[in-house]
């Protein structure tokens, strides 16, 4: 398994609900831009299809989505992370999974496999992060929404990139990937403020060339080493 900072160095999130502009089938339009976005470089894949206009509500097709996401990730080498659904995340053998503050708690998480499995939680104060970086079986934190986002209905307020400093400077050693609004042109200030990595949906979703658009993504992300 390779490092987790590696690993969150350009994290892509997206589920079918963020491909509907792509035309009448969502599902082979999220395959579609993921295979682009894997060309491109991307380092992680979180399957987050969940509100409405996903296929929350049919959850045959749902996992048959999932499972050909995660097949797709495999022949690039590059994680496979369910967001939420720890059911399935175990079931098609994830790579990992990632939670917010209400779901299903870390440790439940651990306690239900004894595979290796990376978690990710969700976090949006220093309060949050603090209690995180005391528990052993999270392995980074998503910190956002950065700027203010479309991709969720209800989102907290934004922190601004300054945030991620002031984590670091509190003492926040684990893992972060930023997310939340976050364009070509803010990649290279969160990484010098010590963010691990980017985590974008409409960046590359919406963008006219996605293979382009994540290769910029992943070379302004690299381009700077804590």
């Amino acid at each position: 398994m390779k490092n987790i900072q590696e690993i969150l160095l350009l994290y892509f999130v997206a589920g079918t609900q963020d491909c509907r502009h792509l035309g009448d089938n969502p599902a082979d339009n999220l395959l579609s831009v993921l295979k682009q976005a894997l060309e491109g470089g991307i380092t992680c894949f979180q399957f987050r299809d969940k509100g409405k206009f996903s296929l929350e509500n049919s959850p045959d097709e749902q996992r048959a989505l999932a499972i050909k996401c995660r097949d797709l990730c495999r022949q690039y080498d590059v994680p496979f992370i369910v967001d939420d659904n720890v059911d399935l995340a175990l079931e098609i053998e994830a790579d990992g999974i990632h939670v917010g503050q209400g779901d299903t708690p870390v440790k439940t998480i651990r306690a239900k496999t004894n595979k290796p499995l990376i978690i990710g939680w969700s976090i949006n104060s220093l309060d949050e992060a603090k209690i995180g970086e005391g528990l052993s079986e999270i392995d980074y934190f998503g910190v956002g929404p950065i700027f203010s986002t479309l991709s969720k209905e209800n989102p907290s307020p934004a922190l601004g990139m300054e945030f991620i400093q002031t984590l670091r400077n509190e003492g926040i050693t684990k893992p972060l990937v930023a997310i939340g609004g976050i364009k070509l042109e803010h990649v290279k200030t969160l990484r010098k403020y010590g963010a691990d990595g980017v985590a974008v949906i409409t960046t590359i979703t919406q963008a006219n060339n996605i293979k382009a658009a994540t290769q910029a993504l992943k070379e302004d992300s690299n381009t700077i080493k804590p």
